[in-house]
């Protein structure tokens, strides 16, 4: 809802049919199948992952100069199967900034942070506050091989 101060004017908005959650599923980053570690991944250790739109559709939000808040840059979560726990990893060496590349290839690469609970889990690449479906990956404690 938007009210426009001084005057009785009052807008509400609307989602659109057939929209899941609060976007529509084709705004999803996704991962290619065969693009993420099919092996166990170990705490400590560097990964790359590869997809599409892992820079979400907008860079975000700018207020003249007072506030910038970008989030055009992919978020890699990973989501313990048994006490679901969650884990952000680190990012970085992304393949690009762009936001809206469509169908292009993009990738990035992300540290399994120390403390990252080990066993089967669940990881999601999130850009622009929306989640890819998740892929299973299986971390092993730092220092296994």
């Amino acid at each position: 809802m938007f009210l426009l101060g001084g005057t009785n004017l009052i807008w509400v908005y609307t989602r659109p049919q057939g929209w899941e959650g609060t976007y529509p599923d084709s705004w999803r980053p996704t991962i290619c199948n065969q693009c993420y570690p099919s092996f166990p991944v170990v705490g400590g250790k560097n990964y790359t992952i590869s997809g599409t739109q892992f820079n979400g559709l907008s860079q975000g939000a700018a207020f003249g100069d007072d506030a910038q808040s970008a989030t055009n840059y992919p978020l890699v979560l990973i989501t313990n199967n048994f006490s679901q726990h969650k884990f952000y990893a680190r990012t970085h060496h992304h393949s690009t900034m762009g936001v809206a590349t469509g169908r292009a290839s993009v990738s990035t690469q992300f540290d399994i942070l120390p403390g990252t609970e080990i066993g089967p889990s669940e990881m999601v690449v999130i850009a622009n506050g929306i989640p890819s479906k998740p892929v299973s990956i299986f971390v092993v404690a730092q220092g296994s091989n």
